[in-house]
């Protein structure tokens, strides 16, 4: 019986963490969790707006209250029960995230990286909070001084993989399909 592993995707704004996570839910049937299901739902459940401002305050607020590594408990744990060999969990942000992850065998934290003005393009794109497809690219870079954004790159001080999606898709598939064969 193979032997479950557990991806991490930690990145930049629109790096292309979705996307990846996607690729192997699709194409290799993974489970896939995210951090920011956990506040949409929070969102959605008190009538507030799904917007960048609103899933930051929400996460400040919830981890104020309940502890830092509240988020990391809820994630890790649906990691561990998942029964799937192949467990994505997308939208690391915080040194937190991964405290609980990493004590679970055969996490491998993974950086996706893209240059901003490519991550700018897919935001308009994408859409996926009600504030994106207005953002300008100035509002853009601002979104990066924000603490969930600040916190990222002490996270990906301690990734043992990185996946550059600077081109299209076919590469950043390859690239995935060859990390997904080296740890299995």
């Amino acid at each position: 019986m193979p032997t479950k592993i557990i991806l991490g995707f930690a990145g930049l704004l629109c790096s292309g963490k979705g996307t990846a996570a996607e690729y192997f839910k699709i194409n290799h049937g993974a489970t896939t969790y995210r951090f920011s299901t956990i506040l949409r739902d929070l969102l959605h459940r008190v009538y507030l707006e799904e917007s960048r401002d609103n899933m930051i305050r929400i996460s400040e607020c919830v981890r104020h209250e309940f502890g830092e590594d509240i988020l990391s408990k809820a994630i890790a744990g649906d990691a561990a029960k998942d029964t799937n060999n192949l467990v994505i969990v997308e939208g690391i942000r915080r040194m937190t995230d991964i405290e609980h992850l990493a004590k679970l065998p055969n996490f491998i934290l993974i950086e996706i990286f893209a240059d901003p003005q490519k991550r700018y393009q897919r935001l308009v794109q994408r859409g996926e909070n009600s504030d994106d497809k207005t953002k300008t690219y100035a509002q853009f870079l601002a979104d990066h001084q924000r603490s969930t954004e600040l916190s990222i790159l002490d996270v990906i001080k301690h990734v043992q993989e990185r996946i550059d999606n600077n081109g299209d898709k076919d590469k950043l598939h390859k690239q995935l399909d060859q990390l997904l064969t080296k740890y299995q």
